[in-house]
């Protein structure tokens, strides 16, 4: 028995179970109802492992084993180079899994290996391990593997992969800084209120006794003695609040609003919208151009856009497009694509030449990125430089202001 999930040949998703005596037996079952089988998971594969039956070429592995875009981008390359020097698929799979180091991997090549060789396609067998091959990943082979092209795509595949990487990286950069130097600031301002204020509050009791303080000075000092008082409520608060946050984020309503906000935020808002924009364009460009049809990647790329707000406008440009409507439509509509992503696709639409229209998209945004970033960091560094000055700057002058009284006066009962 087999729990599969399948796209029609309109790109609806479908889930079923089906009696079949393997992985590829069940496959082809599916196929035969017009499906294309996307994952196939046999219900009882965790008996199955346990008494150590067929584990290897049904493709369970237990805890998902996850595998970095950079690791599985180096194997898409190696493969597509190996296949290209006119190196069969099955001996080009165990030729790499010789060399390959993550184990996560290298026991997904294995299977993979022996699922071709027992039959099975090879983008049934990446469909059986969907946590280390997308449905991108697995539909593009899917489609190269039908026309004959199957190096070509994984050379496409890998492209892709590298500028996903490239752009990712970029993007965390500009958004790590920040958050850095902020808990930098946090923890240098804690360790200023917990252990240094107090030692200067004794200071200026034992030689000012009862005078008052500057305004500035009392106000660091209660906020010292606050921090103190309170330290445990206040940790509490900030776990609280961050599981809160991670509660609410996994909600509809609120995953929804988060990813709103974050095309919005200050600063930040363009940056996201840019890559949101690449990363749809370079995702549905690379797969429409690799024969997959429109209406299949469209759902695929509604499912890796990484923002539920893109998602949806993907979801209304799906229905405009299963309706024989143009992708234009519910693009303008959205408000999130600008008119010049807009003009591009809808060039591309009416000349036949929407795949290579959508790379230049890709191209262009990706580009945008790059400028955004610089011009994010560079803004950034003098104002998080400045926001730190500030915080530790007032603690400190706060606490030299009764000392500048407290030398003056020594001074002035020296001189007398």
């Amino acid at each position: 028995m087999f729990n599969y999930t399948a796209v029609d040949a309109t790109g609806q998703q479908k889930t079923g179970t089906i009696d079949a005596s393997n992985t590829a037996d069940a496959t082809t079952k599916i196929k035969q109802q017009g499906l294309f089988p996307v994952t196939v998971v046999e219900v009882n594969a965790a008996t199955a492992a346990l008494a150590g039956k067929g584990a290897k070429k049904s493709g369970f592995s237990f805890g998902k084993p996850k595998v970095k875009g950079k690791v599985l981008m180096v194997f898409t390359r190696q493969l597509a180079t190996l296949i290209d020097a006119g190196m069969p698929l099955l001996r080009s799979l165990t030729t790499l899994i010789k060399q390959e180091k993550n184990s996560g991997l290298k026991n997904a090549m294995g299977a993979l290996a022996d699922s071709v060789e027992s039959g099975s396609t090879f983008s049934d067998s990446l469909a059986q391990h969907p946590s280390i091959f997308n449905k991108l990943y697995v539909n593009m082979v899917k489609a190269g593997e039908i026309g004959g092209v199957l190096e070509i795509v994984l050379v496409r595949l890998a492209e892709f992969q590298e500028k996903s990487q490239k752009i990712r990286s970029k993007v965390l950069s500009a958004m790590v800084y920040p958050v850095v130097v902020l808990v930098i600031a946090i923890g240098i301002m804690a360790f200023l209120l917990l252990f240094i204020v107090p030692k200067f509050e004794a200071i200026f009791k034992d030689m000012l006794g009862n005078k008052p303080l500057p305004f500035l000075t009392q106000m660091v000092i209660d906020s010292s003695r606050f921090v103190q008082h309170n330290i445990i409520i206040i940790t509490a608060a900030i776990i609280i609040l961050f599981i809160g946050y991670k509660i609410f984020a996994k909600t509809a309503y609120g995953a929804t609003m988060i990813d709103r906000i974050k095309l919005k935020f200050p600063l930040f808002g363009d940056l996201v919208s840019k890559t949101s924009i690449a990363r749809f364009a370079r995702t549905l460009g690379t797969l429409v151009s690799s024969g997959v049809p429109i209406l299949q990647a469209l759902n695929i790329t509604k499912e890796t856009s990484g923002n539920i707000v893109i998602s949806n406008s993907v979801t209304n440009i799906y229905d405009s497009v299963k309706e024989g409507e143009s992708m234009v439509g519910p693009m303008e509509h959205s408000g999130l694509f600008p008119p010049m992503v807009v003009s591009m696709i809808q060039v591309g639409e009416e000349t036949g030449q929407l795949p290579s229209m959508l790379t230049k998209v890709a191209d262009v945004y990706e580009e945008e990125v790059d400028v955004a970033v610089a011009g994010l960091t560079s803004l950034l560094e003098p104002i998080m430089i400045v926001f730190l000055a500030l915080i530790v700057g007032t603690i400190v002058v706060a606490l030299f202001m009764p000392l500048i009284s407290i030398i003056t006066s020594l001074q002035n009962a020296t001189g007398g």
